[in-house]
C-alpha cells in the first residue's frame, strides 16, 4: 500500500472507531445488553483508536470503573500505533539497536525522570492502601493510571504486589503491564531516532 492508501484507510477505521464509540455509549446509556465492546477491541486493533479516543474526549469523557480497563487498553494501542506509524514513516536510524544500559547512560535525565516517577507512583500507591484500611478518603483511580501513564508503572506493579492492593481490579492487574509494555515501546523507539 502506498501512503495515500494507508492515509484513506486510517480516515476510514478512524472514522468507523469513532462512530462505533459513540454508539456503543448510547447503548450502556439505554440498554442493559447489546454493549459492542468486542468491536470496539477490533477497530482499536485495526488502527482506528485515534478516532475512538477522540470520541471519547467529545462524547464520555468520564472515566469511570466500569469503562477504565478499555481506556487503558485503547490509550496503550494508540500509542504503540503512533509509534509503529513513525517508524514505518522512515522516522529512525538505520539499524535498531537495543543497548537499553547505553540509552539511559546518555539520557540520565530521562533515567532520573523514571526513578522519580516511579518513586512517586509507589508512595502514591501505598497512601491509597493506607487511606483504604482507615477508612479515609481515597486516591482517584485516574491519578493512579496517569501516574504510570507518566512513567511510574513499575512503582505501580511493586505497590500492588508489595502492598497487596487493587489486585483485583483490571485495569490495575492487565492495564499496568500493558501500560508498562507501551512504555518500553516508546523507550525503544526513542532509543531508534
Amino acid at each position: 500500500m502506498e501512503l495515500g492508501e494507508w492515509g484513506n484507510y486510517l480516515i476510514f477505521i478512524n472514522v468507523i472507531g469513532f462512530i462505533l464509540f459513540a454508539v456503543n455509549t448510547l447503548l450502556y446509556a439505554y440498554t442493559e445488553t447489546g454493549q459492542i465492546d468486542v468491536f470496539l477491541t477490533i477497530i482499536s486493533l485495526l488502527g482506528g483508536s485515534l478516532g475512538i479516543v477522540i470520541s471519547m474526549l467529545i462524547i464520555d469523557r468520564k472515566a469511570v470503573k466500569g469503562n477504565m480497563m478499555s481506556r487503558v487498553f485503547v490509550i496503550c494501542i494508540l500509542v504503540i500505533q503512533i509509534v509503529f506509524f513513525l517508524y514505518l514513516t522512515g522516522e529512525h536510524k538505520q539499524g535498531i539497536t537495543f543497548k537499553f544500559v547505553d540509552f539511559f547512560a546518555e539520557h540520565k535525565i530521562v533515567i532520573n525522570y523514571l526513578i522519580v516517577i516511579n518513586i512517586a507512583t509507589l508512595i502514591a500507591f501505598a497512601i491509597d492502601k493506607y487511606n483504604a484500611v482507615m477508612h479515609r478518603s481515597r486516591i482517584r483511580i485516574v491519578t493512579l493510571l496517569i501516574l504510570s501513564f507518566l512513567g511510574g508503572s513499575i512503582g505501580g506493579l511493586l505497590a500492588m504486589y508489595l502492598f497487596k492492593h487493587k489486585t483485583k481490579k483490571d485495569y490495575f492487574v492487565v492495564g499496568l503491564p500493558m501500560i508498562l509494555v507501551t512504555q518500553i515501546v516508546l523507550i525503544f523507539y526513542l532509543m531508534n531516532i
